[in-house]
Protein backbone atom coordinates (compact mmCIF):
# COMPACT_ATOMS: atom_id res chain seq x y z
CA UNK A 1 0.00 0.00 0.00
CA UNK A 2 1.36 3.43 -1.00
CA UNK A 3 0.64 5.90 1.79
CA UNK A 4 -0.06 9.43 0.55
CA UNK A 5 0.07 12.76 2.36
CA UNK A 6 -2.20 15.32 0.68
CA UNK A 7 -1.19 18.98 1.12
CA UNK A 8 -3.53 21.78 -0.01
CA UNK A 9 -4.98 24.76 1.85
CA UNK A 10 -8.41 24.29 0.24
CA UNK A 11 -10.48 21.66 2.03
CA UNK A 12 -12.68 21.01 -1.01
CA UNK A 13 -9.61 20.25 -3.12
CA UNK A 14 -8.31 17.81 -0.51
CA UNK A 15 -11.71 16.12 -0.27
CA UNK A 16 -11.95 15.89 -4.04
CA UNK A 17 -8.52 14.36 -4.59
CA UNK A 18 -8.94 12.04 -1.61
CA UNK A 19 -12.24 10.70 -2.96
CA UNK A 20 -10.78 10.30 -6.44
CA UNK A 21 -7.99 8.15 -5.00
CA UNK A 22 -10.34 5.96 -2.94
CA UNK A 23 -10.80 3.50 -5.79
CA UNK A 24 -7.13 3.37 -6.78
CA UNK A 25 -5.67 -0.06 -5.97
CA UNK A 26 -2.76 0.04 -3.58
CA UNK A 27 -3.01 3.76 -2.75
CA UNK A 28 -4.31 5.28 0.48
CA UNK A 29 -4.47 8.91 1.67
CA UNK A 30 -3.24 8.52 5.25
CA UNK A 31 -3.01 12.21 6.20
CA UNK A 32 -3.85 15.73 5.05
CA UNK A 33 -2.32 19.15 5.66
CA UNK A 34 -3.53 22.68 4.90
CA UNK A 35 -0.11 24.39 4.94
CA UNK A 36 3.57 23.72 4.46
CA UNK A 37 4.17 23.90 8.19
CA UNK A 38 1.44 21.34 8.89
CA UNK A 39 2.81 19.11 6.14
CA UNK A 40 6.20 18.99 7.85
CA UNK A 41 4.52 17.93 11.11
CA UNK A 42 2.32 15.36 9.36
CA UNK A 43 5.33 13.73 7.73
CA UNK A 44 6.69 13.01 11.21
CA UNK A 45 3.36 11.57 12.36
CA UNK A 46 2.13 9.62 9.33
CA UNK A 47 5.41 8.62 7.62
CA UNK A 48 3.95 8.76 4.09
CA UNK A 49 5.46 7.10 1.03
CA UNK A 50 4.50 9.96 -1.33
CA UNK A 51 3.53 13.61 -0.80
CA UNK A 52 1.11 15.47 -3.09
CA UNK A 53 1.94 19.17 -2.61
CA UNK A 54 0.15 22.37 -3.63
CA UNK A 55 2.23 25.51 -4.22
CA UNK A 56 0.13 28.55 -3.26
CA UNK A 57 -0.55 28.28 0.46
CA UNK A 58 -0.29 30.64 3.45
CA UNK A 59 2.87 30.62 5.56
CA UNK A 60 5.98 29.08 4.06
CA UNK A 61 4.03 27.81 1.05
CA UNK A 62 4.63 24.72 -1.05
CA UNK A 63 7.97 25.81 -2.47
CA UNK A 64 9.70 26.23 0.88
CA UNK A 65 7.95 23.16 2.31
CA UNK A 66 9.24 21.12 -0.63
CA UNK A 67 12.77 22.43 -0.10
CA UNK A 68 12.73 21.61 3.62
CA UNK A 69 11.13 18.18 3.25
CA UNK A 70 13.43 17.13 0.42
CA UNK A 71 16.39 17.95 2.67
CA UNK A 72 15.10 16.29 5.85
CA UNK A 73 13.23 13.39 4.18
CA UNK A 74 14.97 12.82 0.83
CA UNK A 75 13.50 9.33 0.45
CA UNK A 76 9.90 10.59 0.39
CA UNK A 77 9.11 11.74 -3.16
CA UNK A 78 7.10 14.94 -3.60
CA UNK A 79 4.67 15.44 -6.46
CA UNK A 80 3.54 19.02 -7.08
CA UNK A 81 -0.16 19.38 -7.94
CA UNK A 82 -0.87 23.00 -8.81
CA UNK A 83 -2.46 25.51 -11.18
CA UNK A 84 1.03 26.88 -11.96
CA UNK A 85 2.03 25.13 -15.17
CA UNK A 86 4.27 27.82 -16.67
CA UNK A 87 7.87 28.68 -15.85
CA UNK A 88 9.44 29.61 -13.53
CA UNK A 89 7.37 27.42 -11.17
CA UNK A 90 8.17 23.93 -12.55
CA UNK A 91 11.90 24.66 -12.65
CA UNK A 92 11.88 26.22 -9.17
CA UNK A 93 9.97 23.32 -7.60
CA UNK A 94 12.16 20.70 -9.26
CA UNK A 95 15.25 22.56 -8.05
CA UNK A 96 13.73 22.51 -4.55
CA UNK A 97 13.51 18.72 -4.65
CA UNK A 98 10.17 17.75 -6.20
CA UNK A 99 10.30 14.68 -8.45
CA UNK A 100 6.84 15.00 -9.98
CA UNK A 101 4.76 17.85 -11.36
CA UNK A 102 1.07 17.85 -12.32
CA UNK A 103 -1.49 20.48 -13.22
CA UNK A 104 -4.67 20.46 -11.12
CA UNK A 105 -6.67 19.92 -14.28
CA UNK A 106 -5.14 16.48 -14.85
CA UNK A 107 -7.14 13.26 -14.68
CA UNK A 108 -7.27 10.91 -11.70
CA UNK A 109 -5.52 8.28 -13.86
CA UNK A 110 -2.55 10.64 -14.27
CA UNK A 111 -2.41 11.35 -10.53
CA UNK A 112 -2.35 7.60 -9.86
CA UNK A 113 0.33 7.08 -12.52
CA UNK A 114 2.46 9.88 -11.02
CA UNK A 115 2.15 8.45 -7.50
CA UNK A 116 3.16 4.98 -8.63
CA UNK A 117 6.00 6.29 -10.81
CA UNK A 118 7.68 8.37 -8.10
CA UNK A 119 7.17 5.58 -5.57
CA UNK A 120 9.20 3.36 -7.91
CA UNK A 121 12.00 5.93 -7.94
CA UNK A 122 11.13 7.58 -11.26
CA UNK A 123 10.38 11.21 -12.09
CA UNK A 124 7.00 12.19 -13.48
CA UNK A 125 6.15 15.33 -15.43
CA UNK A 126 2.81 15.70 -17.17
CA UNK A 127 3.06 16.26 -20.93
CA UNK A 128 1.85 19.84 -20.50
CA UNK A 129 4.61 20.62 -18.00
CA UNK A 130 7.35 18.82 -19.95
CA UNK A 131 6.42 20.57 -23.19
CA UNK A 132 6.37 23.95 -21.46
CA UNK A 133 9.84 23.40 -19.99
CA UNK A 134 11.20 22.20 -23.34
CA UNK A 135 9.76 25.22 -25.11
CA UNK A 136 11.34 27.49 -22.53
CA UNK A 137 14.76 25.90 -23.10
CA UNK A 138 14.45 26.21 -26.88
CA UNK A 139 13.29 29.83 -26.72
CA UNK A 140 16.02 31.42 -24.62
CA UNK A 141 15.25 34.89 -26.00
CA UNK A 142 11.72 34.57 -24.60
CA UNK A 143 12.72 32.79 -21.41
CA UNK A 144 11.40 34.13 -18.14
CA UNK A 145 14.04 36.06 -16.16
CA UNK A 146 12.74 34.24 -13.08
CA UNK A 147 14.10 30.91 -14.32
CA UNK A 148 17.60 31.90 -13.19
CA UNK A 149 16.48 32.18 -9.56
CA UNK A 150 17.19 29.50 -6.98
CA UNK A 151 14.25 27.94 -5.12
CA UNK A 152 15.04 30.02 -2.01
CA UNK A 153 15.30 33.23 -4.05
CA UNK A 154 11.97 32.40 -5.67
CA UNK A 155 10.37 31.87 -2.25
CA UNK A 156 11.65 35.23 -0.97
CA UNK A 157 10.42 36.93 -4.15
CA UNK A 158 6.94 35.43 -3.81
CA UNK A 159 6.69 36.67 -0.23
CA UNK A 160 7.99 40.14 -1.13
CA UNK A 161 5.55 40.68 -4.00
CA UNK A 162 2.82 39.30 -1.75
CA UNK A 163 3.37 42.27 0.58
CA UNK A 164 5.33 40.58 3.38
CA UNK A 165 7.90 42.74 5.15
CA UNK A 166 11.50 41.58 5.46
CA UNK A 167 11.10 40.91 9.18
CA UNK A 168 8.05 38.71 8.57
CA UNK A 169 9.85 36.79 5.84
CA UNK A 170 12.89 36.28 8.04
CA UNK A 171 10.72 34.87 10.84
CA UNK A 172 8.77 32.57 8.52
CA UNK A 173 11.86 31.19 6.79
CA UNK A 174 13.98 31.05 9.96
CA UNK A 175 16.56 33.46 8.55
CA UNK A 176 18.01 36.72 9.81
CA UNK A 177 16.64 40.06 8.53
CA UNK A 178 20.14 40.76 7.17
CA UNK A 179 19.99 37.58 5.08
CA UNK A 180 16.61 38.58 3.67
CA UNK A 181 18.04 41.98 2.80
CA UNK A 182 20.85 40.23 0.93
CA UNK A 183 18.35 38.11 -0.98
CA UNK A 184 16.34 41.24 -1.82
CA UNK A 185 19.43 42.95 -3.26
CA UNK A 186 20.35 39.82 -5.18
CA UNK A 187 16.85 39.61 -6.66
CA UNK A 188 17.01 43.22 -7.85
CA UNK A 189 20.37 42.49 -9.47
CA UNK A 190 19.32 39.24 -11.19
CA UNK A 191 16.02 40.65 -12.42
CA UNK A 192 17.52 44.04 -13.34
CA UNK A 193 14.96 46.02 -11.36
CA UNK A 194 15.48 48.90 -8.93
CA UNK A 195 12.68 48.42 -6.41
CA UNK A 196 9.88 46.11 -5.31
CA UNK A 197 7.29 47.91 -7.45
CA UNK A 198 9.28 47.13 -10.60
CA UNK A 199 9.82 43.57 -9.42
CA UNK A 200 6.08 43.14 -8.85
CA UNK A 201 5.26 44.47 -12.32
CA UNK A 202 7.81 42.09 -13.84
CA UNK A 203 6.37 39.20 -11.86
CA UNK A 204 2.88 40.07 -13.08
CA UNK A 205 4.10 40.25 -16.69
CA UNK A 206 5.48 36.71 -16.55
CA UNK A 207 2.53 35.23 -14.65
CA UNK A 208 4.38 34.69 -11.38
CA UNK A 209 1.54 36.34 -9.46
CA UNK A 210 -1.20 34.13 -10.86
CA UNK A 211 -2.82 32.12 -8.10
CA UNK A 212 -0.46 33.37 -5.38
CA UNK A 213 -2.31 33.91 -2.12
Amino acid sequence: MIKVLLVDDHELVRIGISRLLENADGIEVVAEADSGETAIEQVKKSNPDVILMDVSMPGIGGLEATRRLSQTNPLIPIVIVTVHSEEPFPNSLLKAGAVGYLHKGCSVDEIVLAIRSVHEGKRYLSNQIAQGMAHSLLSESEASPFEKLSSREMQVLIMLVNGNRSGEIAKTLNLSPKTISTYRTRLFDKLKVHNEAEMTRLASRYGVLEGIE
